[in-house]
């Protein structure tokens, strides 16, 4: 093997393995479940997999395109940043208080879209990670791994969903609603934490 397929072939694992810690299938699945709760499992299985697609298709334009449209907008990745850590915590308030089904009817069924999909999944720290690599990828070989590292991480995160999906007829409604509030609590730390983030960096 040339040193050429060995360096592609490891940062094809060090893209896959960064981009599966940042995105935290494990994380993300207590908030899926109280999103998808009211559906049929037939349902769920396609908002598992409509979740990772919205993610991928987040992750690869930004992968593309996101320098351009981030520097054209003059706009930081701070500034997104804060942005999603206010959308997520708005939804954590929704999951702790018990209101998240009076959102609208239209959005409940995009669940998938908003929040989950993005800035959940593909939240600040994955668009950023993912346009390093992108810089980084400086080889025919090394941007087949990067594309390879970012596809199986969404195929193990709509694995991750799908299969958590089974719980829900374990817990029943009761369980349902303390999932929703722990979801909630979990969901309004990492938003709080994306704030503080980006604020911290602003005002350095």
């Amino acid at each position: 093997m040339s040193l050429v397929e060995v360096s592609a072939l490891t940062f094809a694992v060090q893209s896959f393995v960064t981009l599966l810690v940042i995105m935290d299938p494990p994380g993300a699945t207590p908030v899926f479940l109280a999103l998808v709760s009211d559906k049929t499992a037939k349902e769920r299985i396609r908002l598992a997999w409509q979740a990772a697609a919205v993610s991928l298709i987040v992750i690869t334009s930004f992968a593309l395109f996101g320098q351009f449209v981030l520097e054209y907008m003059k706009v930081s990745m701070e500034a997104l940043q804060a942005a999603g850590g206010l959308l997520l915590l708005y939804v954590s308030l929704q999951l702790l208080t018990g209101r998240i089904e009076e959102i609208d009817a239209a959005t409940n069924k995009n669940v998938a879209l908003v929040p989950l999909g993005t800035p959940l999944l593909a939240g600040p720290g994955a668009i950023v990670a993912t346009m390093i690599f992108v810089k980084q990828a400086d080889t025919p070989a090394r941007a087949v791994g990067l594309v390879a590292a970012i596809v199986a991480v969404h195929v193990i995160i709509a694995l991750a969903l799908m299969a958590s999906t089974k719980i829900l007829t374990v817990i029943k409604d009761s369980g349902v609603t303390l999932l929703a509030r722990i979801a909630g609590l979990l969901l309004a730390a990492i938003a709080v934490q994306m704030l503080a983030d980006a604020i911290k960096i602003l005002f350095a």
